[in-house]
């Protein structure tokens, strides 16, 4: 099963995760993205199961507060579904999850998609908006990328 990286921070591939883990993440993911930001989208994208990305959680009392997935696509890392239950929020989850995301990529180049207004809070991370700002499910998003000269300079 997964392996605990902290009391309570886990990771695990998708034949790792047990069932119960599994549907909590993705009730997680659609609580959060599609009822409560009202995107009508299909989360389930055929992309977790992939023997490459990587799933990271913050449990605590048997519950899910935080989520984020690793993808690999073509070699090329991808943070993606950033999610904090109303719960955790406020308490620096996400934070902890994309900082374990980054120091799992290392030295590589990475990329996430992220809503506009947190363009800030993900350049505190290393990325740097590297596109147009565009409207993805209704909502402001931006690309970005974390170069492999980000990993050695201290964050901000």
């Amino acid at each position: 099963m997964s392996s605990e990286l902290q009391d309570d921070l886990r990771i695990a591939s998708f034949a790792e995760l047990d069932t119960g883990t599994l549907y909590q993440i993705l009730r997680l993911r659609s609580a959060v993205f599609v009822v409560e930001q009202n995107c009508v989208y299909l989360d389930l994208d055929g992309l977790d199961p992939e023997p490459g990305t990587r799933h990271l959680w913050i449990e605590r009392a048997s519950e899910i507060r935080a989520y984020v997935r690793i993808l690999d696509i073509d070699g090329e890392p991808r943070i993606g579904r950033v999610v904090t239950a109303p719960a955790g929020r406020g308490g620096g989850l996400a934070g902890r999850l994309i900082a374990e995301a980054v120091r799992i990529i290392g030295d590589r180049p990475s990329v996430l998609h992220a809503q506009a207004h947190l363009r800030n809070y993900y350049a505190k991370f290393g990325y740097q908006q590297n596109g147009p700002e565009y409207i993805e499910d209704g909502i402001p998003h931006i690309p970005m990328i974390r170069n492999a000269t980000a990993m050695r300079q201290p964050a901000r």
